[in-house]
């Protein structure tokens, strides 16, 4: 995502989300309660939107994803989302299934740590979101359900048959992605799912905490770290360890690891400003 920015004006209200700004962090929040925070097209779309929005403003250090209420999202909504696609063509179909994983690779390629808090029932859609996020922070009694089959479509939705393998193994994703039932919290942990479980009601505490550290941290070295994190999923290790390579020796030229050099031999804590 380039920081560059054309006309285009700062979008300073978001309809389907609440968003957030303070001091580096940016809190997005799903808000339908009402219905588990079940996403609709306009919710879709706000979130493809905003994220690469995020990105040129240049005052997102990280970014925490929550729900409101009882839940982190129930999925698609059921009846403005599947109800709506029985109606439509081919072609609309296959725009709105692309918007859907145009999501989840700006949380992928968003150059700055996301952070899902979950609580509730993380479900369908809900579920891959929180499974793009690079952080989990999960509460005791929260699950997580890949219901795709359980509506007659392929579980390898929204890129989930790409990311998940890679965070549980082939073996648990097969299982999650196939049979569609839920993971609760214990088990997610266990599987590798959860980043940090959170005791009932914490999740959003835990994850501001975390937030705070990160937006507090390296931002330079994190948005690197991210970026290599995906764009080695697929690649041999020669030229991981050459991309490695090329990345290190530019971050050797920025102003936050002189500034780290400086902190250690003046015997304080470093400063860090994320260039």
């Amino acid at each position: 995502m380039s920081p560059m920015r054309g006309s285009a004006t700062i979008t300073e209200e978001w309809r389907h989300l609440r968003v957030e700004r303070a001091d580096g962090v940016t809190t997005v929040t799903l808000d339908r309660p009402d219905r588990l925070n079940a996403l609709t097209f306009g919710a879709y779309a706000d979130l493809r939107d905003l994220l690469p929005e995020l990105a040129q403003d240049g005052r997102t250090r990280v970014l925490v994803l929550g729900g409101e209420g009882r839940g982190f999202c129930s999925g698609g909504d059921v009846d403005e989302i599947i109800g709506a696609t029985l109606a439509m063509g081919a072609g609309e179909l296959l725009e709105f299934n692309r918007m859907t994983g145009q999501v989840v690779r700006a949380l992928r390629e968003c150059p700055f740590p996301v952070i899902a808090a979950v609580h509730g029932v993380a479900a369908g859609a809900g579920a891959v979101l929180a499974l793009a996020c690079d952080f989990r922070i999960v509460e005791r009694s929260a699950r997580f359900a890949f219901l795709f089959t359980k509506v007659g479509l392929a579980g390898a939705d929204m890129g989930a048959a790409y990311l998940l393998p890679r965070v549980v193994g082939l073996g648990h994703a097969t299982r999650l992605l196939m049979l569609g039932e839920p993971v609760y919290a214990a088990e997610a942990e266990r599987i590798g799912l959860v980043s940090e479980l959170a005791e009932d009601g914490q999740a959003a505490t835990a994850s501001a905490a975390l937030a705070r550290r990160l937006a507090d941290g390296p931002a330079l070295a994190y948005r690197q770290t991210k970026a290599l994190l995906t764009a080695e999923l697929d690649m041999p290790l020669g030229a991981a360890v050459e991309m490695d390579a090329a990345a290190q020796a530019l971050l050797m030229t920025s102003a936050d690891y002189a500034e780290f050099h400086a902190a250690f031999t003046g015997k304080r804590p470093p400063k860090w400003e994320g260039r």
